[in-house]
């Protein structure tokens, strides 16, 4: 492990509202968390709002500056990843902002049934290969309303055309109306646009203004942002869309690489 990796490590260890639980962790006991995130991490029975994939933490950090009346944990697997937003997070002093290390298999071990309000996912690796992977797939939503309220939104973004109409083709599959849906969100295609033409765009649903490092990147290929949100209720019956869904076209950029033509492996979750 590199030398960068091992400092950030350390500090994470010392930032306040940073958890770090590893499977081999809590086969030492249950996260003591569970049931009192809003008491004992937050200090108040606000909602609580996860984005599940976190990266770097850019848009848990977002969403907390946006709407200090909720409360919002950034959740990954990979602890170096997710340092920068943690520790960005620190230095605002933003109360409402947490990060959890872990993997979202164990969503369940770390929430009550309710506890959570919403779910964001962001940019996820489409998984075109393998639905008991998808971010989306019927397997993780189970996994995700033994922790969301009853009718709590799961809200996508992504740049993947297949990923998207999977979502939207397994909703229609388990009787699931969207409470909101565009193939793109920021109104571009077709468009030639400037630099200063991206940052000045805005969604075009009523949805928190702010784009991550890579979908800035996106956008700038002329990729248009999907988005989708829906309830998600115990009583929904789950079921796998059997349809065919064309498969992506393009590649992602290397993060190893300052080339933008530069591509890796399959779909749009970048690899560390």
């Amino acid at each position: 492990m590199g030398k960068n990796k091992l400092r950030k490590f350390a500090e994470m260890e010392r930032l306040d509202r940073v958890y770090q639980y590893p499977f081999g962790v809590l086969q030492q006991g249950p996260c003591p968390l569970k049931g009192r995130w809003g008491r004992d991490v937050f200090g108040n029975e606000r909602p609580i709002v996860l984005e599940l994939g976190c990266g770097k933490g850019e848009y848990t950090v977002g969403l907390a500056r946006q709407d200090a009346e909720r409360n919002f944990i950034g959740i990954d697997i990979k602890g170096a990843r997710m340092y920068s937003g943690a520790k960005e997070a620190d230095e605002l002093g933003l109360a409402n902002a947490a990060f959890l290390r872990t993997s979202i298999e164990l969503l369940p071990e770390f929430f009550e049934p309710g506890e959570v309000s919403e779910l964001w996912i962001t940019f996820p690796d489409p998984q075109m290969k393998k639905a008991t992977k998808r971010l989306t797939g019927t397997r993780f939503l189970d996994m995700y309303r033994r922790c969301l309220k009853d009718g709590g939104l799961v809200r996508l973004k992504t740049d993947s055309p297949f990923l998207y109409t999977y979502t939207r083709e397994m909703l229609k599959a388990s009787g699931i109306e969207p409470e909101a849906d565009t193939p793109d969100l920021y109104g571009i295609e077709g468009k030639t646009l400037t630099p200063d033409d991206l940052e000045r765009l805005e969604p075009v649903l009523p949805i928190p203004n702010m784009r991550t490092h890579y979908e800035r990147q996106w956008l700038g290929r002329g990729l248009t942002i999907k988005y989708i949100s829906f309830p998600l209720r115990a009583s929904d019956t789950l079921v796998e869309p059997d349809v065919e869904i064309e498969p992506d076209t393009y590649r992602s950029y290397s993060r190893r690489s300052a080339d933008p033509k530069a591509v890796t492996g399959e779909g749009s979750k970048f690899e560390i």
